[in-house]
């Protein structure tokens, strides 16, 4: 298997999931083109897709312990809650620059990053809502030094 080809558990909006193999691109005409563990091509449309886990393994369950932060995160991004069709709520990071987004969806950076879920893609269509709770950290803009007053006159040989 090519080091390109991610490991993925795909959560169906019904509960299903299946566990297989994508590529760096694997959305195509709005479906999601999955290797199965048995070698075939699948084709998922994305309305049926509540979330695309990458996991470090398919042994342990993709089923995330923790969905919230317990306190402000530390990593640089865009803190935002997911709420669901189904009314499930998870918090997340994303990429500060939104031209990194996918059109078809979210790639997200789960709450606890020692789980076995590294990262997961969330449909648009898998949504209810997206809410941007804070801007972590981002490049900070030079600012101007303060101009020193004039009518001051320098005291003791500054």
């Amino acid at each position: 298997m090519s080091s390109t080809h991610k490991k993925v558990i795909v959560r169906k909006m019904d509960r299903d999931s299946i566990s297989g193999y994508v590529s760096a691109e694997f959305i195509h005409e709005g479906k999601l083109e999955l290797i199965n563990l048995a070698g075939n091509v699948v084709a998922i449309d994305l309305r049926e897709i509540k979330g695309v886990y990458f996991v470090r393994e398919f042994g342990d369950s993709e089923s995330l312990t923790r969905k919230t932060f317990a306190s402000r995160p530390r990593s640089e991004g865009l803190w935002v809650r997911l709420r669901f069709k189904d009314n499930e709520i998870l918090e997340g990071l994303m990429p500060s620059d939104l031209t990194q987004n996918l059109p078809e969806g979210y790639l997200v950076n789960p709450p606890d990053q020692r789980s076995n879920t590294q990262r997961i893609f969330v449909p648009r269509t898998a949504l209810e809502s997206l809410t941007v709770l804070a801007v972590i950290g981002g490049a900070r803009r030079p600012g101007r030094r303060p101009v020193q007053d004039q009518r001051q006159v320098p005291m003791f040989g500054e």
